[in-house]
């Protein structure tokens, strides 16, 4: 088993240690693998990602360790990056951690037991689980709804914490003990003696990640969205410098939608309001004009297409409007008071046919349009009065409605 360094001395980033074995790829594994005596590198286990860094043997280049995982028999893997060689079991390596990586997950980690313990304080909602990403966190609260105010009070009371720079300690209890210290949460029964990381005065929780010595290294937290989970309510949040990096991303991209509205930051959800209003009422406007204009060649079509066998059919294609409004003209074909068919058609892409008569015709429109249909192999369907589909790009829609006004005799 390999002696895990981090779990005394989480802020060790250079160590030396002895190769225990070398693991050769494999297809499930396809990267040469490392087991070191001790390591003070963390492999990904309990919503923590693994930490990255680089391993040296004496007068050789130092090799890429790319990813850092746990083997069944509790020893610690690490996977080389295309190492042009690999250390030979027995040689003593230097082991170097990723600095930037370690502190931002430590960051994240320490934070997330500090939001954790700040929604059992408040509002009694237990943390169900944790995931780290690389660009955010997230814990999932087992909680069925969260409100606004909730999550700005658990967002202040964390960062209270955080600024008052309480000291994290780390200690070793027995399970026996540790069921009477009162833990946020207990873990299942695996292990004789835990190891708990203590917030003072705050938060006690069983954890073997790698966590800040005082609160107030974790910088400040800054709470994201939320969404529904099937186990509650998740919680997005950020830490550290990724809570500094977000704020100026986010900065950035309000101050670029200011300058499109020229106007101040904190009047770009006013303009965009009534930007939403204006193009909601610009939209109706054009809705009722194309319902005006559907309308006045309707009537102009049916008053120049002369009745025959008690209707009047009116075949027309257009190529200025899309299939939408020929099926809008087509229904104030078919709804103007008289019996009639109408055959419309629409060459812009995507081109199709919409057939309709007067509710109650002799007519099957459906029948007639998958009949058109067939010939090209498009698609579509409908009823008796009104049938819509799609044609292949590039065929001949005049053709088509030209070829289902003679079936119907025109």
């Amino acid at each position: 088993m390999t002696r895990r360094l981090y779990y005394d001395q989480p802020d060790l980033l250079e160590f030396d240690a002895e190769v225990e074995e070398v693991i050769a790829p494999s297809p499930d594994s396809p990267r040469v693998g490392v087991i070191l005596r001790e390591s003070s590198f963390y492999p990904t286990s309990g919503g923590q990602v693994h930490d990255t860094g680089w391993l040296a043997v004496s007068g050789s280049d130092r090799l890429r360790v790319a990813e850092v995982a746990d083997a069944e028999d509790g020893r610690v893997v690490h996977y080389l990056e295309a190492p042009l060689q690999v250390p030979s079991p027995g040689a003593v390596v230097h082991g170097s951690i990723d600095a930037e990586r370690r502190r931002d997950h430590m960051q994240q980690h320490t934070g997330q037991h500090v939001l954790s313990a700040a929604f059992i304080e408040f509002y009694q909602f237990p943390t169900v689980s944790f995931h780290m990403g690389e660009d955010y966190c997230s814990i999932d609260l087992g909680t069925a709804a969260i409100t606004p105010a909730q999550i700005a009070g658990a967002e202040k009371r964390a960062n209270d914490i955080i600024f008052e720079n309480r000291p994290v300690s780390i200690r070793y209890v027995s399970r026996a003990e540790a069921e009477k210290l009162g833990l946020r949460k207990l873990p299942p029964a695996e292990r004789d003696e835990l190891r708990l990381i203590e917030i003072a005065n705050f938060d006690l929780s069983a954890c073997g990640g790698t966590h800040v010595g005082a609160t107030g290294q974790i910088g400040s937290i800054l709470l994201r969205k939320t969404e529904k989970t099937r186990q509650g309510t998740r919680v997005e949040f950020v830490c550290g410098a990724r809570a500094v990096r977000t704020a100026r991303r986010d900065y950035g991209l309000l101050t670029e939608a200011a300058a499109l509205f020229s106007a101040a930051l904190t009047d770009v959800p006013v303009q965009i309001r009534k930007t939403f209003d204006e193009l909601k009422a610009a939209r109706k406007l054009r809705e009722d004009a194309l319902q005006d204009l559907a309308g006045a060649m309707a009537a102009a079509a049916l008053k120049d297409q002369p009745e025959v066998g008690g209707r009047r059919v009116v075949v027309r294609c257009f190529s200025d409007h899309d299939t939408t409004f020929a099926k809008l003209f087509a229904q104030k074909v078919t709804r103007a008071g008289m019996p009639a068919i109408a055959l419309v058609g629409s060459t812009i892409d995507p081109a199709g046919l919409v057939f309709a008569q007067t509710q109650g015709g002799s007519a099957d429109v459906g029948a007639l349009l998958k009949q058109a249909l067939a010939s090209v192999g498009g698609r579509g369907g409908g009823s008796r009065d009104f049938a819509q589909g799609g044609v292949p790009a590039g065929c001949d829609v005049q053709h088509l409605l030209r070829q289902a006004a003679g079936t119907i005799g025109t």
